[in-house]
């Protein structure tokens, strides 16, 4: 029977080999939602932790309201208008009302990609809709130094300076932060780019609890929540959704709590403990729009790390249908290529400031020290620096993994970083 993985905006079917054993992992069965837009209202009205938005913006001028980039299949076009109508029907003017796309450093999204990423016409022609760009020093405002580890920051203008600051996101496991969305969406969301290379240098990212699903102990974790201390605080609105994009999960908030409530939540159906290791794993990077990239490509192969046996392979498949990411990234990644994860390491090591998406590749060292990565892409040339083996049939890379090995047992992981597997042993 044919196991199918996530794969660009569809899935891919793979066949596994005569005398394999699969054993499929995903997330247990999510309750969905039966009417997604009256949650997100009662969501507003039932607030956790503060009163209700409708009261909350009573006398306000200005409100900024972040969302993730294209990167992440959130919502938006579901919970945008509800949420800029209760600001509308408070007495926020229009004008006073931001869209905030929070890149962090990836590249802004324009044109027919925005209008994708918000979802809902009406937001565009209501209220502004804009990109954060990490680099531009003139929009962001220096708020301060976090007392425990001293990172500088600075964030962007049109956030700090709103009277209600609202981050909004997906909530799901992400392999340095424990959890995305909430605080994440500020920082890196919409940090600027000397805040991000600081607390994405080698050490933070080297930590052992920079892990996914911790948050105790995680030193990013622990930033993101000095920075909104340092803010003043923040609302946040949060979602959950299942492996067909369907909603499972929304709440509103003060933006620590009702994220906490919301990783309570997901951390139910997204950790799934497993009573072995394999020698073969076979996983994705979800699915469009998370595999439009090889640099978003490396979630998919740090998150099922724990079942794999030491030195087994790591089978990922991702559409990559953009290419390697931005040309940072592809520096890095030539780096790797020539020096060697370990050479690779000593190059960044001790360093106080990581290059522009260097990090990405750090995190690749994971996968390679654990055992042997191997990469199913149509959406790469062969001289792409990966820094792991390409494969041209995913049956073929299971079958000769099994003979090498001699293990008939694999684990197929379809939805790839958005279930993490616990070794249960």
């Amino acid at each position: 029977m044919a196991i199918e993985l996530l794969y660009g905006r569809s899935r891919i079917a793979v066949e596994p080999p005569p005398g394999c054993h699969p054993t499929v992992i995903e997330k247990h069965a999510m309750p969905i939602l039966p009417d997604p837009l009256a949650a997100v209202t009662a969501a507003l009205a039932r607030p956790v932790g503060v009163a209700p938005l409708g009261e909350l913006a009573i006398g306000k001028r200005s409100a900024c309201i972040l969302i993730c980039d294209i990167t992440r299949p959130v919502p938006n076009g579901l919970f945008l208008q509800p949420l800029i109508r209760t600001l509308l029907g408070a007495g926020v003017p229009a004008h006073g009302i931001t869209v905030l796309v929070a890149t962090g450093l990836h590249r802004p999204n324009e044109g027919a990609e925005l209008a994708e990423l918000v979802g809902d016409p009406w937001v565009q022609a209501t209220v502004r809709v804009e990109n954060h760009i990490a680099t531009d020093d003139a929009a962001h405002v220096f708020v301060g130094r976090t007392p425990t580890r001293g990172t500088v920051v600075r964030l962007d203008r049109r956030l700090v300076e709103a009277e209600l600051k609202i981050a909004t996101g997906l909530v799901e496991p992400h392999f340095m932060a424990g959890w995305s969305g909430g605080r994440k969406v500020i920082a890196p969301g919409v940090a600027h780019a000397e805040t991000i290379t600081t607390f994405h240098n080698a050490t933070f990212m080297a930590h052992p609890r920079a892990a996914n699903c911790v948050l105790d102990g995680n030193p990013l974790h622990e930033e993101q929540l000095a920075i909104v201390a340092m803010l003043g605080g923040a609302l946040a609105l949060n979602t959950v959704i299942d492996d067909r994009r369907r909603l499972a999960f929304v709440n509103f908030g003060e933006i620590v709590a009702s994220h906490l409530e919301a990783v309570a939540f997901v951390r139910q159906y997204a950790e799934v403990r497993v009573p072995r290791r394999f020698a073969t794993v076979v996983t994705s990077a979800a699915g469009y729009p998370l595999d439009k990239t090889y640099y978003q490509t490396v979630k998919g192969m740090v998150g099922p790390l724990d079942i794999l046996e030491p030195g087994g392979d790591l089978i990922v498949a991702s559409a990559c249908s953009e290419g390697m990411g931005s040309r940072h990234y592809v520096e890095a990644q030539k780096r790797l290529v020539a020096l060697g994860a370990e050479g690779f390491w000593r190059s960044i090591e001790g360093k106080s400031h990581a290059d522009i998406d260097e990090w990405q590749t750090q995190m690749q060292l994971k996968p390679m020290r654990a055992g042997r990565v191997r990469l199913f892409t149509d959406g790469l040339g062969e001289d792409a620096p990966t820094g792991v083996e390409r494969v041209r049939s995913l049956a073929d890379a299971i079958a000769e993994s099994i003979a090498r090995h001699g293990d008939p047992h694999v684990a197929f992981v379809p939805e790839g970083p958005y279930v993490v597997p616990v070794h249960d042993g």
